[in-house]
């Protein structure tokens, strides 16, 4: 990758104003296998002057030449497709085949959902005499994590392009090289310069000065709870928007009546996808209190059919975890669990079988949780479920809802009724009922400390706009 220790501003790759290289490792083998360059303070200054002499031409752009320039994305995406998914699976650790369907394929759906929203968007209504207009709230900067990277990445960039916004991507130092390929794609694909700008680095460095600069307008930001705090309160000094989508602990709940086998399958599924490693994962699950030994032993099932290997290797189920601290975390986590008197049902602390090199964790179930244990209240990023019992779907609801995250809900169950009436009672930007498919068209966001606004379609769509009224438009 021939642009890895540059950074992409103004239209041009170009060196960083102070050489400070970073080792990119892969955490199946825990060695270093590509460079990237961390950024600084003058370096974001740089790029955020740039987006800010191209907003004067690029927020003033047609809806038509914004749209011509998403699909010219798309086709360039599209083609760079191994390419993403090659540097996806060796940064983050994703199975390759999962990083080509998962990982680039929910970018692409992104960046085509972005361009279908676009096509009949009404950015002028009139009412009465007066205008009301939605335009681009101006210059950004978009905080992207490891864990999904194109993922957020498209559901920022595309939107913030769709808008007319013009922008500073700081996405993970941990997993940067589809960041740097995803700007060789807009650039491949005629973006002008400034509109869109990449500069690599760390949160204290550059996406503290995103935070703090006056001249961004707003920051966009996904990661963990406590660093979106920080972000919040750097942005505060300059009173700009923040749009955020933080951590979560969602609830599982299995109704009375539902098909144990299938429901607990599909929740320790999802719970592990991705090697547990994202923020609306099912890792609560909650069951009647009279089916717990049928359900521990679906879960155990489940559990032990997850093959662990390296992300290159044929049949892996799940790949390693991102990194040493995560590792570590996890191993914590999962120790916790076994000191405050939870039961070990699969899994456990330590490796799998046979991998001695590599941040991989064992599929680790327990039951008979408690909602004040650890694994109940902390947000484990692992494959890592707690099984925990009620007596009522009252209490189910209650200990669903007891957490300060609000991102995602799950209730399954055979009588739609009954199921339904449980997600109007959920304190979460999402409910999942009954397994769905995935849909770039709903709403992504949650409640309490989970962050606030909302990404995807018109909703990412309306985080960077602002809406100003014309009195007096049509008057004589």
């Amino acid at each position: 990758m021939t642009h890895a220790l540059q950074f992409y501003i103004d239209g041009a790759w170009v060196d960083p104003a102070v050489p400070n290289p970073l080792d990119v490792i892969d955490p199946s083998t825990e060695d270093a296998f590509a460079q990237i360059s961390l950024g600084s303070q003058t370096d974001v200054a740089k790029a955020v002057a740039a987006a800010k002499r191209a907003f004067q031409t690029y927020g003033f752009s047609s809806v038509k030449e914004r749209l011509d320039l998403l699909q010219q994305i798309i086709a360039v995406y599209k083609k760079r497709s191994a390419d993403l998914a090659d540097a996806v699976s060796r940064e983050m650790g994703a199975p390759r085949p999962f990083a080509l369907r998962s990982q680039v394929g929910i970018g692409l759906a992104h960046l085509s959902k972005i361009a279908e929203v676009l096509s009949s968007y009404k950015f002028e209504e009139k009412r009465g005499s007066s205008l009301i207009v939605k335009e681009p709230i101006g210059v950004v900067g978009l905080i992207t994590p490891w864990n999904w990277p194109l993922n957020q990445i498209t559901c920022k960039v595309g939107p913030a392009l769709a808008a007319g916004c013009t922008m500073v991507l700081k996405p993970s130092e941990i997993a940067p090289l589809d960041a740097i390929i995803f700007a060789e794609i807009l650039h491949e694909a005629g973006v002008p310069k400034g509109v869109f700008n990449l500069v690599n680095g760390d949160g204290p460095t550059v996406g503290q000065a995103l935070s703090t600069h006056p001249d961004i307008d707003m920051v966009s930001f996904t990661g963990s709870t406590r660093a979106g705090i920080q972000v919040a309160r750097s942005a505060a000094e300059t009173v700009k928007r923040v749009a955020q989508e933080l951590g979560g602990k969602s609830a599982n709940i299995l109704l009375p009546d539902v098909d144990f086998a299938k429901a607990v399958a599909e929740g320790v599924e999802n719970c592990f996808g991705n090697s547990g490693q994202s923020c609306n994962a099912p890792t609560r699950m909650l069951v009647p209190r009279a089916r717990r030994d049928e359900v521990v032993q679906h879960a155990k099932a489940a559990a032990e059919r997850f093959v662990v290997g390296p992300a290159d290797a044929d049949g892996t189920m799940l790949g390693p975890v991102v990194s040493q601290v995560q590792f570590d975390k996890i191993q914590d986590l999962i120790e916790s669990g076994i000191k405050e008197g939870a039961t070990l049902v699969a899994g456990g602390p330590g490796r799998p079988a046979g991998l001695n090199h590599g941040y991989f964790i064992r599929p680790t179930v327990f039951a008979d949780v408690t909602p004040e244990m650890r694994i109940a209240r902390e947000e484990i990023f692992g494959p890592v479920l707690s099984i925990l019992n009620y007596d009522s779907v009252d209490e189910a609801v209650a200990i669903g809802n007891d957490t300060p995250y609000g991102l995602a809900s799950y209730v399954q169950g055979k009588d739609m009724d009954a199921v339904r009436a449980v997600a109007r009672k959920m304190r979460s930007g999402n409910v999942y009922l009954n397994d769905p498919a995935w849909d770039a068209g709903l709403p992504f966001g949650g409640y309490k400390q989970s962050g606030n606004g909302r990404e995807y379609a018109e909703y990412g769509l309306e985080d960077f706009l602002e809406i100003k009224g014309i009195a007096g438009y049509d008057a004589a």
